[in-house]
């Protein structure tokens, strides 16, 4: 087989399932260099598309309102670029028709579901058994394709995937330092009460137990995240814990939003997308997962580095109301992994 030439790789859902294909973008990019690598994603991850060192062009998804007609331009759109190779990361029929109404000569893809009936490469993952880490699944489409060329895959570098402007994201942190009158020395913890894709959250009241916990072991300060529509419950938040905070309403870019991640020394939340983009960041993260089999913790494992990820389970019954979570146990763990403080 020749070297591959134009690679569509489509990772069209969430913004944590993007971030989680970033490896695998690296394994492809570092295997092939020299050949173009296009992400198919919608129009909300394509700023963070962009900006991956191992992407070189992006491709908008922009669904159109019925099925014969979204297929069709979406067949169009990849027609008209005449990749030579496809990886599907997320499977889905209607991609899958396009790419084999496009021509596409490989197409790789997990056999699963409708869709594989129109992909000619496929490898068996059986995802929904949650066995490895969807990052490693990812990754294992990409290998499946590289050894199809008769190669063996290259190794990779580890986290951090998703890398700013050093200077840059030190001034962020001393002008909010100076804004809050936060010492030097203090650690930054950033609280993101939202909630999205599998994600079941922690009753809020949780959330405030775990941050003033934390501060009676550590000089900590808090900051609580919130997008667009997420400001009610961050002020919900913010009006339980005692510990000094303050809300950050996020209302630029996702880039922006990214790089105020980056400031953090510990991310607490849900299984998210701000979640996943701060295990790219390799940022020490404090996750909390459903008790579902599709959305364990080692399925929606975050990027970072082992030493640098927590997980904890919530109780197969818990709701916005209540977890059942220890959260002693939880600020004891926290508190002797990341801030060196021992607690009773």
């Amino acid at each position: 087989m020749n070297p591959p030439q134009k690679i569509l790789v489509i990772r069209n859902d969430k913004i944590g399932d993007f971030m989680l294909a970033w490896p695998a973008f690296s394994l492809l990019k570092t295997q092939y260099p020299d050949a173009e690598i296009t992400a198919l994603v919608p129009e909300y991850t394509a700023p963070l598309a962009r900006q991956c060192e191992w992407i070189d062009r992006v491709l908008i998804d922009k669904r159109e309102n019925t099925f014969i007609d979204d297929i069709l331009s979406l067949k169009n759109k990849i027609k008209y670029n005449n990749y030579d190779v496809s990886i599907s990361l997320f499977s889905e029929t209607r991609t899958a028709i396009a790419l084999w109404l496009a021509g596409v000569e490989t197409r790789i893809g997990p056999a699963t579901k409708l869709a594989q009936l129109f992909i000619n490469k496929k490898l068996k993952q059986n995802r929904s058994r949650s066995l490895k880490p969807e990052y490693e699944y990812n990754l294992d489409l990409v290998r499946h394709f590289i050894k199809m060329n008769q190669q063996e895959p290259v190794i990779i570098q580890n986290a951090p995937y998703l890398v700013f402007d050093r200077e840059e994201c030190q001034l962020i942190r001393k002008n909010l330092q100076l804004e809050y009158a936060i010492s030097d020395g203090t650690e930054l913890v950033i609280i993101h009460p939202g909630t999205g894709g599998s994600a079941i959250n922690l009753p809020l009241q949780d959330y405030a137990e775990l941050a003033d916990c934390i501060a009676g072991c550590k000089n900590v300060y808090f900051i609580i995240t919130a997008g667009p529509d997420e400001l009610d419950n961050a002020n919900d938040l913010s009006a339980l814990i005692h510990a000094p905070h303050h809300i950050h309403h996020s209302k630029g870019s996702i880039i922006d939003f990214c790089k105020f991640i980056g400031i953090a020394d510990i991310f607490i939340s849900g299984s998210t997308g701000p979640l996943h983009i701060a295990g790219a960041l390799d940022i020490r993260t404090v996750a909390f997962y459903p008790s579902r089999k599709s959305a364990t913790s080692l399925r929606w494992q975050t990027l970072n580095t082992t030493d640098r990820r927590l997980a904890f389970t919530l109780d197969k019954n818990a709701d916005e109301k209540t977890s059942e979570m220890n959260m002693q146990a939880v600020c004891k763990r926290v508190c002797d992994t990341y801030l060196n403080a021992n607690i009773a």
